[in-house]
């Protein structure tokens, strides 16, 4: 019983020992970015202009257009896709590209 005694003060004055090392080494953090959307260069801005018979949604990227979605009062959207970025705009009734990739089932648990 002792001897637990005495391995379990051991290892609790090593961690305090250990603990106040640590905090000596310690720096300060630098400051975390911006979370302000305009300077954020992943996310794609998005500017939406709601004329009297249809909505139109402008997707930016680096500021450069690259989409276009089209969505009328009546019937369904569409899109409008520069692919080549060379500013020609090709419709698409959806974003879904048709690839369908086979999946099967090897194992089963």
């Amino acid at each position: 019983m002792r001897l637990f005694a005495l391995l379990l003060l051991a290892s609790l004055s090593t961690a305090v020992f250990a603990d106040e090392v640590k905090q000596s080494d310690l720096k300060p953090l630098p400051q975390p970015p911006s979370l302000d959307p305009n300077e954020s260069p992943d996310e794609p801005q998005v500017t939406i202009t709601k004329q009297t018979g249809q909505t139109i949604e402008e997707y930016r990227s680096h500021g450069k257009l690259y989409m276009i979605k089209v969505t009328p009062k009546f019937g369904k959207p569409y899109y409008l896709v520069d692919d080549r970025g060379d500013g020609k705009f090709a419709r698409q009734e959806s974003l879904d590209s048709g690839l369908r990739v086979p999946q099967w089932v090897i194992l089963k648990f």
